[in-house]
This record gives C-alpha cells, structure tokens and sequence, in this order.
C-alpha cells in the first residue's frame, strides 16, 4: 500500500521531497497550536472573550505575514523569505511560554504567526521553481501529505506530551523543531538563482492585478468561507471535547491526529482520480464543501461522543476536496513575475478566516452556546457550496470564450 502511495511522485524532484520532509519537521513541531485554546482557557484563566482575542490576534498576524510573504519574495527570493520565518518562529515559540497576561499573549501571537505563516506563500513558489506545470499539482499534494503527517504525528503527541509533562515542553520542542528544519533545508537544498528576469512591463504598472479579476475574488471568498469553518476544529472544537465529553488534550490530539491520518492516506489517491476524470477543481470544492456541512450539521443533531469521529472523517474529506483545488485554481489564474503577490494575497484569505473564525465562534458560543455555532457553520458551508457552483459556470463561460476569440484571430 505504501508503495502504490509511493509511485503517485516517483517523478518528482529531489529538492520537493527535500520541501516536504522539511514540512513536515516544522507541522509535526507545531504541537501547541491545536491545544492553545485550552492552554489560554486551563493554564491561564482566560474567558471565552479573551481567548477570542488572542485568535483574532493570530488571524491578523496570519494575515500581514502572508501578505509580505508574497511581495518579498517577490524582491528578494522565497528562499531567504523561508529560512527567517522558520528560524524566527522557532525563537519566539520557545519564548512564547514564559508569556502569562492577557495583553502580552496578544502581542506574542501576533508577531508568531507574522513570521510563521511567512512560510507557507514563500515555500509555494520556491515549488514552482523545480516542476513544470503539469506536476505542480502533484507537488503541492506531496507538500500537503508531509504537512497532514505532521499534523498526524504533531497533535497525537502533543497530547501526550501534556498529559505527562505540560505545556512547558511543548513550547521547547516547537521551538527547536522549527530551528532544526531550517538547518536541514538550508544545507541540503540551494537556492535557485535566476541568471536573467524576464521584464513584463504591462504588470510592472499595476499591483492590483489580482483584484482586477472577479473570478479570482470569488475563489478568495470561497477559501475564506471554507477557512472559517475549517479552523474551528483548532479552537472551539478541543473546548467543547472537554466541556461536553470531559475529553483531556490526549484525547483530543487523538481526534485531531485522526484528521491527518485519513489526509494523508486518501488525499492522493482522490486528487489523482478528480485529475484523471478530468473533474474541475471548483467542482471538487463544491462536494468538499458539502462535506464539511454534513460534518457540522451532525454535531448539531448527536450528543454520542463516537459523533466526534464521524465529525472528522466528512470535515477530512471536505479539506481534501477544497484546500489543494483553491490553491490550483490560484495558481493557473497567476500571471509571471506576479506568483508571489497572487500566492500571498490568496494565503491572506486564511488569514481572514483565522480572525473571524475563532472571534465569532467563541462569542456565539458564550452568547448562545455550541449547537448555534455548529448551525452558522453548516450556514456557511452552504453559502460557500452556492458560490462555487457559481465560480464553475464562470469559469466554463471564460474558457469558452477564450476559445472563440482564438478562432476568430485566425480565421476571421
């Protein structure tokens, strides 16, 4: 089985793998994150509203981190955007537990997820400079397997890690792992210098060439949508295992490890298949996004603690169909010399979610408990699914015409 997996990038480059196991080193070392909520709310005290606070202070962070990520790789080259924001992240994670107060946890999360989520735009054009269009989808499909492995490896033991020795450890192994993958990246991959650029002077003009394309926009506000209900499984879900089931964070890295299993597993093998059908990414994303709303529409209905993995297993299957089929539609709208700013600005629609995602969850929850929450989110799912059945037609229409003015060009 794990041979056949195998064979789905055997023509890859040495330098993705190289990505990808790097990846993977960094999510797996992340381990605090999927418990910050319920560190915030046992360790420190915090009320609902506050732990609101801090996310919305790591959704902004996510969002000006993606935002520069893109222009300054665009100046200076991903590579080096890469090696600060891993190095730098992994300082401040080490850092980050000696932090107890309200105002300054804010501020630590934001500048954490300013440099951390430097990586992830920065990291998705260093791909591009090592396969060619065809394989691009396959490459970020590797680079998403290595993250779902982390994210497998990571909360699984995370959880264990606090049970037996708190969250102090956590934040050293974060830490360290983040420095260790750098050290790894930079002796074994070498930045790919560009011995001439070309000059696109029509684009040099404008740097709100994404913004002047509507169907870009709508993918956008369809990522974010999705984000929103996504990111809940990191900060509401963990405090409604341990305020309805009395699960402990070992439980609740289980769950969230789960998650990464079924990703990592299945996610090829479905994304090779959607390609091999000649299925259209938005079309994919609207099933993902189907997915992720039956996913909440059962917590709404079951109080069974085994509703908890049936839970995961549709909201698992609505990041396969959704998450690596916006980047794509992303990727193939891009114009030359213009990937990083694209990239980020898209990246920048996570963020977005990151803010309202955990704000408006934890207040609806304070105000009007889990099932309401659980009912916006299946709300939204359902706006997001309206809204790419609407991108698919648009973008069929687009390519169609593209097609009838070529052949006017030639024959008149």
């Amino acid at each position: 089985m794990l041979q056949k997996y195998l064979q789905n990038f055997k023509n890859l480059p040495r330098e993705i793998w190289l990505i990808a196991i790097v990846t993977f080193i960094n999510r797996a070392g992340t381990m605090v994150i999927p418990f910050l909520s319920k560190y915030l709310m046992d360790d420190l005290g915090f009320s609902y509203t506050q732990i609101g606070w801090v996310m919305f202070s790591f959704g902004i962070g996510s969002l000006l981190g993606t935002y520069f990520s893109g222009n300054i790789s665009d100046k200076i080259g991903p590579y080096k955007v890469m090696v600060f924001s891993l190095f730098g992240s992994g300082l401040i994670f080490i850092g980050l537990q000696f932090i107890t107060s309200f105002i300054f946890m804010c501020a630590g999360i934001m500048l954490l997820t300013f440099i951390a989520d430097m990586y992830r735009p920065a990291m998705m054009i260093t791909l591009n400079s090592f396969v060619g269009v065809d394989q691009r989808l396959k490459a970020l499909a590797l680079v998403r397997s290595a993250t779902n492995l982390g994210f497998l490896v990571g909360p699984s033991l995370g959880g264990l890690i606090i049970f037996q020795f708190g969250y102090s450890l956590l934040f050293y192994i974060d830490g360290l792992s983040c420095i260790i993958s750098i050290i790894i990246f930079t002796l074994l991959i070498k930045e790919v210098k560009i011995l001439h650029k070309l000059n696109f002077e029509y684009l040099k003009n404008s740097r709100f060439t994404p913004f002047k394309d509507d169907l870009y926009l709508l993918n956008w506000f369809i990522a974010m949508l999705t984000g929103i209900v996504f990111f809940q499984i990191f900060t509401t879900l963990p405090i409604y295992h341990k305020d309805f089931f009395n699960l402990s964070e070992l439980y609740s890295g289980l769950l969230l490890g789960f998650n990464g299993l079924l990703i990592m597993f299945f996610e090829i093998p479905l994304v090779n298949y959607i390609q091999r059908k000649k299925i259209h990414s938005s079309v994919a994303m609207t099933f993902g996004l189907g997915s992720m709303a039956i996913g909440y529409l059962l917590l709404s209905f079951f109080n069974h603690p085994f509703v908890l993995v049936l839970m995961m297993v549709f909201i698992s299957f609505g990041v396969m169909l959704t998450f690596p089929f916006a980047s794509d539609i992303v990727m193939k709208r891009s114009h030359k010399s213009k990937e990083g700013l694209f990239m980020s600005i898209f990246q920048m629609s996570y963020g977005f979610a990151h803010v309202l995602s955990a704000k408006t969850g934890m207040e609806i929850i304070s105000t009007f408990g889990y099932a309401t929450n659980w009912y916006v989110n299946f709300g939204i799912c359902i706006i997001a699914m309206f809204l790419t059945y609407l991108l698919s037609i648009n973008i069929k229409k687009e390519s169609l015409q593209k097609k009838n003015h070529i052949i006017k060009s030639f024959f008149g």
